[in-house]
């Protein structure tokens, strides 16, 4: 089974920065698209950021300027790095891999998540 464990949540004050990291390990063939989403309370599920195995970006509106996601294809790591914190980045962050197993067709797999709380 791939497992993706999410690590570098926590609280920090607003304007502050955290880096996000996210480690997928098991068995696969390699990794097409790692993204993060994130869940605050009361709210659906919604997109973050995402990157492709061709270093192509996608970022949700309200972190555009703030966030950068990026990839360490060797440690098959995914980061979020976050700057100028608000307090409504507040959520539970989730890390997302598409990926092609060693065997059988592309698979979604998902973290169980971290808390980031943005508070003074």
């Amino acid at each position: 089974q791939v497992q993706l464990v999410e690590s570098g949540g926590g609280l920090v004050q607003p304007g502050g920065s955290l880096r996000l990291s996210c480690a997928a390990s098991g068995s696969f063939f390699s990794i097409n698209n790692m993204g993060w989403y994130r869940q605050a309370p009361g709210k659906q599920r919604e997109l973050v950021a995402v990157i492709s195995s061709v270093w192509s970006t996608n970022y949700a509106e309200s972190v555009k300027g703030r966030f950068t996601i990026s990839r360490d294809n060797a440690k098959n790591t995914v980061y979020l790095q976050m700057n100028s914190l608000k307090p409504e980045d507040t959520a539970v962050y989730y890390c997302h891999a598409n990926l092609w197993p060693t065997d059988g067709g592309m698979e979604d797999h998902w973290g169980r998540g971290t808390q980031v709380t943005v508070s003074s």
